[in-house]
């Protein structure tokens, strides 16, 4: 094989074992990232037949992260944050404590040093954004509570880790370590991260939106796609390489940008194709770097480190949310979500390894433990309903289980002054997932500053509803709830094929209080969307069943 060749060589097979291996993990009901990383460790350097090239690989993977984090972006709110701020913020910080702390006494007891302690812990504490995005989105949560929390609390670590990455060889690099210096680097690192972020909401968020918008406008899709790519891609280098930043930082900020204008849901459906190859790419490359034989031969250590990191972090991060009000489901889907570490723990132990703080022996471990608790997180979800029915099954922790306001059925509609639209299920009574006849008469309740929150639809929404009714005389509109670990959640509606398979028409769509009235086939559904049906009652009720 030409050496020229062997990065192309590299990606085609690694692409070709992540299908493979991603379709046998399909065939036995394990989720798609386990065939991904298998697929990895098949064209590795550490099993027989052909050695791809890991370094380009991983480089490749850098990419997906970057697409994942402006994705992340495009659909992050700050009001979303705010929301969740009080549990968010100070979940975080003792996480990170608690987790490091945690790490740092196994190290001990494993005989390492107390600077390799650190490093364990600081690793240990920081949880994969792409991990936990793959697989709230895979089982439909990522738009619940929990996990709105979740990311928001990613995102915070997210940015301790880059001043982590800076204060690091400040504290374990050669030379004398002052409480001056400590502060001094930590100062330049806040201050980078300060002005990054400035330039891109007082500069970025008036050009790129406005940029994107003259390039769809004027300009060929592939030209338009290419844009989102340079966006993408190129903010995260400005971020790296002018303000020493990470990647992911950058193109998380450009999606946040971006996401506040007119033009962020064009955005993101041109982004998707690329998210999903780089994510997958990104799994791929994790799988190169485990060699099974040294984990075999350290196993014990292995088994316990990945304990702390999918046992240990679990009740860290559930005892967190209930002491901080979450709720038992948000704290499920927080613990779920968080009891794994990716990325940001391979950054902090490369930097413990160019420190000399850790050999090469530790850091294998880090690596091992790290992708064993990604191929088994999403197992972790699965186990969610199960630990739900257990608390509600539980007098004395009924109190702790909420079923929060958030959670419930409630349609909106975005625009100039209309506010909130009735709750799916208004009454306690009636099954969240029943499907809601919307009186036409609704539409002439007034909808005044005394009224009850939910209790009417504006009627400028159902304005814009009536003239789709003109088209089917005599058929009701049905509202259908897509529910946590539903068939739907997850799913596009060009995968569910809902109008051939029952005949009924999706024709508009609730989500996050906007009403969305032309819906694409590939949009992802999200738990508590709420879609507009219309058909015969018995399309309806195929559809029903369909979509749970």
């Amino acid at each position: 094989m030409h050496g020229d060749s062997i990065l192309l060589t590299t990606f085609v097979l690694a692409l070709v074992a992540a299908f493979a291996g991603g379709m046998a993990a399909r065939a036995v009901r394990l989720p798609p990232i386990v065939g991904y990383l298998l697929g990895g460790l098949a064209v590795g350097p550490f099993t027989p037949g052909f050695i791809g090239d890991s370094h380009a690989m991983n480089q490749l993977a850098e990419i997906g992260i970057m697409f994942m984090m402006f994705g992340t972006g495009l659909h992050f709110s700050f009001d979303d944050l705010k929301a969740v701020k009080n549990v968010a913020v100070p979940g975080a910080a003792l996480q990170i404590v608690l987790g490091t702390a945690a790490g740092c006494a196994l190290a001990l007891a494993l005989g390492w040093s107390v600077e390799a302690g650190v490093i364990l812990g600081l690793s240990v504490s920081i949880a994969s954004t792409v991990v936990l995005i793959k697989n709230l989105s895979d089982t439909g949560l990522d738009k619940t509570e929990g996990g709105r929390i979740a990311t928001g609390r990613l995102i915070i670590e997210d940015l301790v880790t880059v001043v982590i990455i800076v204060v690091l060889p400040v504290v374990f690099g050669p030379g004398e370590t002052t409480v001056r210096a400590v502060a001094v680097g930590l100062a330049r690192a806040l201050l980078k991260t300060a002005a990054f972020v400035l330039i891109m909401f007082e500069i970025g968020s008036r050009v790129l939106p406005t940029l994107l918008t003259r390039i769809a406008r004027f300009c060929p899709r592939e030209l338009f796609q290419l844009a989102v790519i340079v966006v993408a891609l190129g903010t995260a280098m400005v971020a790296a390489v002018t303000f020493d930043l990470s990647f992911a930082l950058g193109a998380f900020l450009a999606g946040v940008v971006v996401g506040g204008s007119k033009i962020a849901h064009r955005v993101a459906a041109e982004s998707i194709p690329f998210q999903d190859l780089f994510s997958i790419i990104f799994f791929a490359s994790v799988g190169m770097m485990v060699n099974p034989g040294f984990l075999m031969a350290h196993l014990p250590e292995l088994l316990v480190l990945v304990l702390l990191i999918m046992v240990g972090k679990w009740v860290i991060n559930m005892a967190l949310g209930l002491a901080l009000s979450a709720g038992v489901s948000a704290s499920i889907v927080i613990a779920a979500g968080l009891s794994q570490i990716g990325e940001f723990s391979f950054l902090i132990g490369q930097t413990g390894m160019a420190l000399g703080v850790l050999n090469s022996d530790q850091y294998g471990l880090i690596l091992g433990a790290a992708v064993v608790s990604i191929a088994l997180n999403s197992f972790v979800f699965k186990l969610n309903p199960l630990l739900e029915r257990w608390f509600a099954a539980h007098p004395s922790l009924a109190s702790l289980y909420e079923r929060r306001a958030s959670q419930r059925a409630v349609f909106g509609y975005s625009g100039a002054g209309t506010g909130v639209a009735p709750v799916a299920a208004a009454s306690a009574a009636v099954p969240a997932n029943a499907p809601v006849n919307v009186p036409a008469q609704a539409a002439m309740a007034p909808a005044t500053s005394d009224a009850p929150v939910g209790e009417f639809v504006p009627k400028s929404a159902f304005g814009a509803l009536d003239e789709l009714f003109g088209a089917f005389p005599g058929v009701e509109l049905h509202w259908v709830a897509v529910r946590a670990h539903s068939a739907a959640a997850g799913s596009t509606l060009a995968e569910l094929n809902v109008r051939a398979k029952t005949g009924a028409r999706a024709i508009a769509m609730h989500r996050d209080g906007d009403l969305e009235l032309a819906i694409e086939p590939d949009m992802p559904l999200c738990v508590d969307d709420r879609l507009g049906l219309l058909g015969s009652p018995e399309q309806i009720r195929a559809a029903e069943e369909l979509l749970r």
